[in-house]
């Protein structure tokens, strides 16, 4: 029995298809989700979200939100959500470096929080792109 995937943002559906297992990054870890898995509700923090079907891997990058498990489907409703085809390697390291000058440079705590927030996400965005092009 497949696992129906769908993953959504605030901007659109990202995903829907069915899929053998997905992984997503949990705020405490990874969640590997197999068809039949018991239900459950969990929130997101930023990292790798991987869908494997047919034997092939798929990687997106992921950013907040929640994710809801029932037995034949898996819900990822996510703040930031991109497939790592449309995420630009270049521009991921450009915003990686500039991130981390602005933490060198920043005193305000909130500050420091949002560029921390900023750093992580562009790191994630460098991490998927690299794998994807390692993937060929």
């Amino acid at each position: 029995m497949p696992l129906k995937l769908e993953i959504v943002s605030p901007e659109r559906m990202v995903y829907n298809d069915d899929v053998d297992m997905v992984i997503v990054p949990g705020r405490n870890g990874q969640l590997g989700i197999l068809p039949h898995h018991t239900p459950l509700i969990s929130s997101l923090g930023v990292g790798e979200l991987r869908i494997k079907k047919g034997g092939s891997e798929e990687s997106m990058l992921i950013s907040g939100g929640f994710v809801e498990v029932r037995p034949d489907k898996v819900i990822v409703m996510a703040d930031l959500a991109e497939h790592s085809d449309e995420i630009d390697e270049a521009k991921a390291v450009e915003a990686r470096k500039r991130a981390e000058s602005e933490l060198e440079q920043s005193r305000d705590p909130v500050d420091i929080a949002r560029v921390r927030a900023a750093l992580q996400t562009a790191l994630m965005r460098e991490r998927v792109a690299t794998r994807r092009r390692s993937r060929g």
